[in-house]
């Protein structure tokens, strides 16, 4: 049931349509009636619902007694039933996505059968049914997700190794306040039980402390207090390592993936040292949508970052290149209620900024003609950067805002600007598929 229509979903609605066709699975488009929870049996809410906890049809359903779910949960509870109990989780406001797939990619070494799910890469629930006691499970758990792990929505759970990348501002949208967004994300550590050797792992506090102090301000210090397992003193030196993705906060990214490698292979037994784990970083070359190099043509370069949907991504993503006076910055989207004026401060320091979607306008100061230009829309953006970029410019799409207002996904987002530059780059261009 969905209030979209059928022709917005005709995607999902493609893998389910042998079902629809056999009568096993009945569709309700366009609108929610509160007849179809009340007479559920289970209802699995979609995590994007906003604030569920006021939603009325949930509400309905749960004044019942109907019982509510979710994927993950579904999964958390298949993964338990087949005694997996080898879990690593990972969360955080920006880098979560990377850090998780380095990990992923650093234990298939030591564990070839390492699975990767959660909030990337589409449902482990697929492959819960053969997962073995031993296997390692590595999950990206956005906010949402953790919130409908707490004991607020059933039994709480978190992951045998917590990690937390960083935490700043982000998806108001969904929780309402930061201080519920912070302690939805605290459920990576909230249930974790030291006494059976469970580890929370950080570093946000050490490497990003003014950050750090500001979310603690808001929202209490969770993640410092007690004092988690940073790794420090670190078994290698962070400045030597060679990571092939462009960016100080990738080599963060590397150095906490490491860290957990290490320590999930001291703890499960894992045959890999570290000498080896940190040569295994380099061949990591990263997932589409994250900072992915995508044409080199004429002199310039463009870079698809269309996961980067916080302000603090974004300015990570232009911090990685040496001059911000040669990147031009696509930016905007869905409105989440996140502050979005670091992005606009980066106008003038950038070569240019080019504003889309529904947060585009505020995007643009009035006296900042010469570094922003509203565009609206990505494919606008592409065709107006194009004519001011000169030999030796960056195009970034790295929005800062999700892509909900215009896209389906971030995905397609990133899918369409990929396809407009490859198709715009002068003769002679080298593409680059991740």
């Amino acid at each position: 049931t969905d209030r979209d229509s059928a022709d917005r979903l005709s995607g999902p609605l493609t893998a389910v349509h042998d079902l629809i066709d056999a009568g096993a699975v009945e569709t309700r488009l366009g609108e929610h009636r509160e007849e179809d929870f009340l007479n559920a049996d289970l209802v699995v809410a979609n995590p994007a619902v906003p604030t569920p906890w006021t939603n009325p049809f949930l509400a309905a359903a749960r004044e019942k007694g109907v019982p509510i779910t979710t994927e993950i949960r579904l999964l958390i509870e298949t993964l338990t039933a087949r005694g997996v109990t080898r879990t690593i989780g990972l969360t955080g406001s920006a880098g979560k996505s990377t850090t998780s797939a380095m990990l992923h990619h650093l234990l298939t070494l030591p564990f070839p059968q390492a699975l990767l799910g959660g909030n990337i890469g589409g449902s482990l629930l697929e492959r819960a049914d053969v997962a073995a006691p031993n296997d390692v499970v590595v999950l990206e758990l956005s906010s949402a997700m953790l919130h409908w792990l707490s004991a607020s929505c059933g039994s709480p759970w978190s992951p045998s190794i917590g990690v937390l990348t960083n935490l700043a501002t982000n998806h108001i949208d969904w929780h309402s306040t930061f201080a519920h967004y912070a302690r939805s994300k605290a459920q990576i550590r909230t249930s974790q039980r030291p006494e059976r050797g469970d580890l929370f792992v950080t570093r946000f506090h050490l490497e990003r402390p003014d950050a750090s102090q500001e979310a603690a301000r808001l929202a209490g210090d969770w993640w410092s207090s007690p004092p988690p397992t940073t790794g420090d003193p670190l078994p290698f030196a962070p400045q030597s390592l060679r990571v092939s993705l462009p960016g100080e906060h990738n080599v963060r990214n590397a150095t906490l993936a490491l860290i957990v490698a290490e320590a999930a292979c001291r703890r499960w037994g894992g045959a890999a040292t570290i000498s080896q784990l940190t040569d295994r970083i380099s061949g990591y070359t990263g997932l589409p949508h994250r900072l992915q190099l995508v044409v080199e043509a004429g002199g310039l370069r463009f870079y698809n970052d269309s996961k980067s949907t916080t302000p603090d991504a974004t300015l990570l993503a232009v911090q990685s290149f040496s001059d911000p006076r040669r990147v031009h910055l696509i930016a905007g989207g869905y409105d989440k209620g996140s502050d979005l004026s670091p992005i606009r401060a980066l106008a003038p320091s950038l070569g240019h900024l080019y504003a889309i979607g529904t947060t585009g306008p505020s995007l643009v100061e009035r006296d900042a003609a010469s570094s922003t230009t509203l565009c609206g829309t990505v494919d606008n953006a592409v065709r107006t950067a194009l004519q001011r970029m000169r030999a030796g410019d960056v195009l970034l799409l790295s929005p800062g805002c999700a892509s909900w207002d215009q896209f389906r996904n971030y995905e397609e987002r990133g899918e369409l600007f990929v396809a407009l530059v490859t198709a715009s780059a002068p003769p002679r261009a080298v593409a680059h598929h991740l």
